[in-house]
């Protein structure tokens, strides 16, 4: 079983800044890609940002030039800056990670249960 628990949501004025944290405790081998999802209200789940285990990141064309993703691999967690916030910014963040929790079966997608972001205009 792996857990992650995400933190660092909440409420901010458009324009403002807020750190999501995210770690993985469990049953872990490794843990390959990390990323954050979000989903609006009525709307899909999209992609935020994902991280490789190396270190190379993606980010979704919203968010480009004002969150960056890193994470701390001694420490199984993922994190997410997020500056000049937007109103169309505020929706749920998901925490995602591929984790081995077993040598010798591939690794599976883990979910967090979310934390709230609202920026407020």
């Amino acid at each position: 079983q792996v857990q992650l628990v995400e933190s660092g949501g909440g409420l901010v004025q458009a324009g403002g800044s807020l750190r999501l944290s995210c770690a993985a405790s469990g049953r872990i081998v490794s843990i390959n890609a990390m990323g954050w999802y979000r989903q609006a209200p009525g709307k899909q789940r999209e992609l935020v940002a994902i991280i490789t285990a190396g270190g190379s990141t993606n980010y979704a064309d919203s968010v480009k030039g004002r969150f960056t993703i890193s994470r701390d691999n001694a420490k199984n967690t993922v994190y997410l800056q997020m500056n000049s916030l937007k109103p169309e910014d505020t929706a749920v963040y998901y925490c995602n990670a591929e984790v081995r929790q077993v040598y010798y079966r591939p690794p599976e997608d883990c979910w967090g249960k979310g934390t709230l972001v609202t920026v407020s205009s």
